[in-house]
């Protein structure tokens, strides 16, 4: 299903995206991960990341968002993205976290050419708990997430149900 937002901003509701995983979790951190692509199959590779995230005992999955297809910003000769927002639990710390991400960009033939290249996945992260982290290899919350389309409206999505999800328990 997807529902249309603007003349060129698109949600699309698949079977993980967006998904209600687990609601409990005795790990440390909420992390908030966005994820980006437009080479290949880009619904495929997100299912399989979340396959991957699933099976793999360091991090719970929380809840996704939908997944929204817009254009490229920076360099912009490119075919729009597919991005969505995961939420999940770790006990790792952020450094060991970046690390395991960028295992899993590279496992998807994640390839690091320019700036704002095309790409089969990016995992971005937003906030990791409640840190505010400003090293050369890593800068949490995500530099300029507060001005992208790709990041606002599916963590808007994510508030408004899991919130509304909380309401309906009471």
């Amino acid at each position: 299903m997807k529902k249309k937002l603007s003349q060129n901003l698109t949600l699309f509701f698949t079977s993980n995206f967006p998904k209600k995983f687990n609601n409990n979790s005795s790990k440390k951190y909420d992390v908030t991960l966005g994820i980006g692509g437009n080479i290949g199959d880009t619904k495929k590779i997100f299912d399989k990341l979340i396959l991957c995230l699933k099976k793999d005992a360091r991090f719970t999955l929380l809840m996704t968002s939908p997944l929204l297809k817009n254009p490229p910003f920076g360099f912009t000769e490119q075919s729009d993205f597919l991005n969505g927002i995961i939420l999940l639990k770790t006990n790792l710390c952020p450094n060991t976290f970046l690390k395991a991400m960028q295992r899993y960009e590279n496992k998807f033939g994640r390839k690091r050419s320019f700036q704002d290249a095309p790409r089969t996945l990016d995992i971005d992260i937003i906030f990791f708990d409640n840190k505010k982290i400003n090293t050369k290899n890593l800068i949490i919350p995500h530099k300029n997430w507060a001005n992208r389309e790709s990041v606002i409206i599916p963590l808007k999505y994510i508030k408004n149900n899991f919130l509304k999800a909380k309401n309906e328990q009471k």
